[in-house]
């Protein structure tokens, strides 16, 4: 019995000398694991403040407005001066598409670009709208068939006229353009073309002819005009004051010497 108590005795301490080592693993691991996201957060801080420290050195203000096209309507002065009014504090911080919207307002200008240039100056360029026709008595239409312009100081009488109700312009714009691609394959040049607030058209001919094509079934009286008509006023459209198309089966032709009549039936507008 004895011997099997100091046995017992001896095996006792080898158990409590196992378990030591690892208390001191467990708080170490701890201590390390609360460190970490500390060193983060101050490296993150850091890498803020070095940020905004080479912003605002980035961020000069602009002493430089390179404007970079040639102009026909639009002068460098206003590009300048819309640009100045909407600078920011620096080349950073001026905001390009308020920049680039001001200066698309401008009456003549139709697409603006700009870009920065380092480290203090802002490259402007600008495309002109071209006008395509005038629109009314002072309006002026781009290629688009857009309203750029509805008071023009300056008239451009060697545009075509287009008339039609207010927001037709694109519709009249467009007509005109078909039109004048058939037209002039047959050697004629229109100088206006109307739309009234009926939904009526009518043309008018560098000679000064008047063709009135009504509200229906425009292209195929176009087209009836160019094979049946021409032929018989060729060498005499200078007598000629109109030519009406607005007949199911034929047309009529007003003469400004003679009153030949030429006419069918049924005429719908």
């Amino acid at each position: 019995m004895l011997g099997k108590r100091k046995k017992a005795n001896r095996l006792r301490p080898e158990r409590k000398e196992r378990r030591k080592p690892q208390i001191p693993q467990i708080q170490q691991w701890k201590f390390t694991q609360a460190r970490l996201p500390m060193r983060s957060m101050a490296v993150a801080a850091l890498v803020g403040i070095v940020c905004v420290i080479a912003w605002r050195l980035a961020d000069r203000p602009v002493s430089a407005i390179l404007v970079n096209a040639p102009f026909q309507r639009v002068t460098a002065m206003q590009i300048e001066e819309v640009v100045r009014s909407k600078l920011g504090r620096g080349l950073l911080t001026t905001d390009l598409d308020v920049v680039q919207q001001e200066l698309e307002a401008l009456s003549w200008v139709d697409e603006a670009r700009l870009r920065r240039r380092w480290p203090d100056a802002l490259e402007v360029g600008v495309s002109e709208q071209q006008a395509a026709a005038r629109w009314g008595d002072k309006g002026l239409l781009n290629t688009r068939g857009e309203l750029f312009i509805k008071d023009a100081r300056r008239a451009v009488n060697e545009l075509p006229q287009l008339v039609g109700p207010k927001g037709e312009e694109a519709q009249v714009a467009a007509r005109y353009l078909q039109l004048h691609a058939t037209l002039v394959q047959h050697g004629f040049q229109l100088r206006s073309v109307t739309l009234d607030e009926r939904g009526s058209w009518r043309l008018e001919l560098s000679s000064g002819l008047e063709v009135r094509l009504g509200r229906e079934q425009v292209d195929e009286r176009v087209a009836r005009f160019l094979t049946l008509v021409t032929p018989l006023i060729a060498g005499r459209a200078e007598l000629v004051d109109y030519i009406d198309m607005r007949y199911s089966n034929g047309f009529a032709i007003g003469w400004s010497a003679t009153d030949n009549d030429l006419s069918g039936d049924n005429k719908d507008a």
